[in-house]
């Protein structure tokens, strides 16, 4: 909750609720409406028993990666906050979600596997930078908070998680080429592949030499700028 910080006026949006533990914090800190996603019958049962007395709780019952958050922000009338302990198994094809949305979501405050905040927030060059890292980068400022044990899960997990917030940028560092994707996803394909193998077929030597890249360094060593520089050589076609 220190974290989250909630201000009068935050459309506040958990995703998870599970049994309620931080959505009751949430509801005391927020001055409007609180929206739950909860896909778990039973669970939002409980949080309908729960709450059933408190006017400000929306649960929608439903599966986040099919939740319309751009329509939940226009019904809001702002941009959301997203807090919650993100079902790991799609963690990430959630956030693409997310962000999907457009201007929709202003930050998440969100715990996951500490091994995936780790990839989240990596530089070049660190052991766990990869795809993950370089397609969120131009989208999201990721800072990663805190560990939580396995002993604060019932039953305890064999994993570590940790929880990140993540900040929407009002715009990218870099006009991103359409072709952007399509080069990260090549590039990490095969990690341990030089640029010049891990691209072959999509982005030829020469245009990586253009680039200012050395077509023999590894793709974990790159900024996500040089994925994009590499990723504008494609823009207007084969060359």
């Amino acid at each position: 909750m220190r974290a989250i910080n909630p201000q009068a006026g935050d459309h506040l949006v958990e995703i998870g609720p599970g049994r309620g533990a931080l959505t009751h914090q949430l509801l005391r800190a927020a001055g409007g409406a609180l929206d739950a996603i909860e896909i778990d019958r039973d669970l939002a049962a409980l949080l309908r028993t729960q709450l059933a007395a408190c006017p400000r709780f929306v649960l929608h019952e439903v599966d986040a990666l099919q939740f319309d958050f751009a329509q939940l922000a226009r019904e809001r009338g702002g941009r959301l906050r997203i807090v919650g302990n993100l079902p790991y198994n799609i963690s990430t094809p959630l956030l693409f979600h997310l962000l999907e949305s457009g201007g929709a979501v202003a930050d998440l405050h969100i715990m996951l596997q500490r091994e995936v905040v780790a990839r989240l927030a990596a530089q070049a060059g660190d052991a766990d930078y990869g795809r993950l890292t370089v397609m969120l980068a131009p989208w999201m400022t990721v800072e990663r908070l805190f560990d939580v044990g396995p002993g604060a899960f019932q039953p305890p997990p064999q994993v570590w998680s940790a929880v990140a917030r993540l900040a929407v940028r009002a715009q990218p560092p870099f006009e991103v080429s359409p072709h952007y994707s399509a080069v990260v996803a090549a590039a990490f394909t095969h990690r341990r592949k030089t640029l010049r193998n891990a691209l072959r077929g999509l982005v030829s030597p020469q245009q990586i030499e253009g680039c200012g890249l050395d077509p023999q360094g590894r793709p974990e060593t790159f900024a996500p700028q040089a994925f994009n520089a590499l990723a504008r050589t494609l823009d207007s076609g084969p060359r």
